[in-house]
């Protein structure tokens, strides 16, 4: 009797598995297979008409029912640049990614490895926060300079590079002046070392000179605050900074550059003080 009652059960049991199942894929979109120029024209129409989203969908379609064609080469890429306009950057660099992987011989490689560039250097956060993705720019920045020094994507690369490199300094002249406000000097000057040291050709450097001069006179290292000022003079004579510097190491407003003997003139006031 119990072993008639269990082999009841379990016949109610598959039964309803087998009806979920039918409503299941009855619920389920059928797959219908179309020619792989109609899925293409179709997802760029989408392209075209800034449902960025809805294309990307559709590009990927066209890889997957025609994985083996030369429009699924293309519509990888395509696919990347629809995530991309739609601001779906992770899903632009994993799908740029696949193209450079599958085909690295690929023409459009050169534009796959910028536009993955593009898609981390238009992450960047301001510098008062976490700058890793900044980093990631510079590396991918850097990468498209590398690999196609002679494309007009390196030369706009290197311009954006530029701009990226000056917000890492900025990002270290923003954590020195926290902790020079702080008094914790030691520190600040770190950070205003490595602005002068790592980053010589951003516009934050001549701040950073100033900074650290700053700094060691609140340590009482003169003779350190005396050459950060001379270098500063020296190769920024014009700055705001500059002015500043010398008004604290003298007391008095920094003159005009006249001459060659100007430099002289300025270093020998400044020793004159030590």
């Amino acid at each position: 009797m119990l072993s008639t009652v269990r082999a009841k059960h379990v016949i109610a049991t598959l039964g309803l598995s087998l009806m979920l199942a039918a409503c299941s894929s009855n619920d389920a979109p059928e797959y219908v297979e179309r020619p792989v120029s109609e899925l293409y024209n179709g997802a760029q129409d989408l392209l075209d008409a800034k449902e960025y989203q809805q294309a990307a969908e559709a590009f990927d379609e066209v890889e997957r029912q025609h994985p083996y064609s030369v429009w699924a080469t293309k519509a990888t890429l395509m696919s990347a640049y629809a995530y991309y306009q739609d601001n779906k950057y992770d899903d632009a660099i994993n799908a740029l990614d696949r193209f450079i992987s599958l085909h690295p011989a690929n023409p459009d490689v050169p534009y796959a490895y910028y536009l993955k560039a593009l898609s981390y250097y238009e992450q960047i956060s301001d510098v008062g926060r976490d700058q890793q993705m900044t980093q990631h720019a510079m590396d991918a920045l850097d990468d498209v300079i590398r690999r196609f020094p002679d494309s007009k994507y390196a030369r706009d690369a290197k311009l954006k590079k530029d701009l990226t490199v000056d917000h890492l300094a900025g990002k270290e002249m923003d954590v020195g002046r926290y902790y020079q406000d702080r008094s914790e000097y030691l520190a600040a000057i770190n950070r205003f070392k490595a602005v002068i040291e790592n980053y010589q050709t951003t516009t934050h450097v001549p701040e950073a000179l100033a900074r650290l001069t700053e700094c060691y006179l609140a340590l009482g290292l003169e003779g350190e605050a005396k050459r950060t000022a001379a270098v500063l003079g020296h190769n920024f004579p014009g700055s705001e900074y500059y002015s500043e510097s010398y008004s604290l190491m003298l007391g008095e407003d920094a003159p005009e550059r006249e001459d060659s003997s100007w430099w002289d003139d300025t270093t020998n006031a400044i020793s004159s003080l030590f």
